[in-house]
């Protein structure tokens, strides 16, 4: 049981150096954002509203350090919110705001307003595997639907194969369908969440269309493929979950 959990581990650093060493390769950057999780005090809601969007529009308006916040709406962690920077790379923590005011503005006029903070996690982008390249400012998908993964300690080897079936069957499929698919830098213990994808959405009537994935991924893969992806699905995570966050424009400055 040690031999296979240190084998998982060590598997899972390497999907992340190797996602980020390609990234490297291509364009000398990789995409990362760093996740803070937590829960807002709601009865000094309106408060910590104000002086969070004021925060983030004076020390996190743009670049790396540009502040998103959003809720998550269903799942395990419905009623907490994310506060989200990036995107970024771990070398921008060196210079990350901290003067100018800064650390005193979020420690007297944010954090009184936070009941917990139970996360702060980095999430690096797969960029070859991701369908992205749609997003942006002009075309905004105020919706995602993340679905995290938990690893399988004997069959983590497969993973990688299964995302990038996931992958080329949602970049066959037509009109725009961004996806992304994420890996957790730094382990997280008994939360389990070493991968997450997420699907970008306009609107919460889009989860009621059929996209035909599973016909499109026979398309490319045979009639006959689909038992096979999903036993090996089944194999390769031993858990998963989702969550629903919801884009707030207001606490983010924008």
């Amino acid at each position: 049981m040690l031999k296979k959990s240190i084998t998982s581990v060590m598997m899972l650093a390497m999907v992340f150096m190797f996602s980020t060493s390609i990234n490297a390769q291509e364009s000398e950057d990789y995409n990362m954002w760093e996740n803070m999780m937590f829960t807002p005090d709601y009865t000094q809601l309106k408060t910590l509203s104000e002086n969070m969007r004021k925060h983030n529009e004076k020390y996190h308006s743009e670049g790396p350090y540009k502040a998103t916040v959003y809720n998550i709406s269903s799942g395990p962690n419905a009623g907490k919110m994310i506060w989200q920077m990036g995107s970024m790379m771990l070398k921008h923590n060196d210079n990350r705001p901290g003067a100018n005011g800064h650390d005193e503005d979020w420690r007297d006029n944010v954090m009184p307003y936070i009941k917990k903070i139970h996360t702060i996690e980095y999430w690096s982008q797969d960029d070859k595997k991701s369908n992205t390249s749609m997003l942006g400012p002009d075309n905004l998908y105020p919706i995602m639907y993340i679905r995290y993964f938990e690893v399988s300690d004997d069959h983590d080897f497969s993973m990688d194969n299964h995302f990038k079936q996931v992958s080329e069957t949602i970049k066959s499929m037509q009109g725009e369908n961004p996806w992304g698919l994420y890996y957790n830098a730094f382990r997280q213990g008994d939360l389990g969440r070493h991968v997450a994808t997420v699907g970008f959405m306009k609107k919460w009537a889009e989860m009621d269309e059929d996209r035909k994935f599973k016909a499109a991924h026979a398309k490319l893969y045979g009639e006959d493929s689909w038992d096979a992806f999903t036993e090996t699905a089944a194999k390769t995570f031993k858990n998963s979950w989702d969550e629903i966050w919801e884009y707030n424009k207001y606490l983010s400055g924008d």
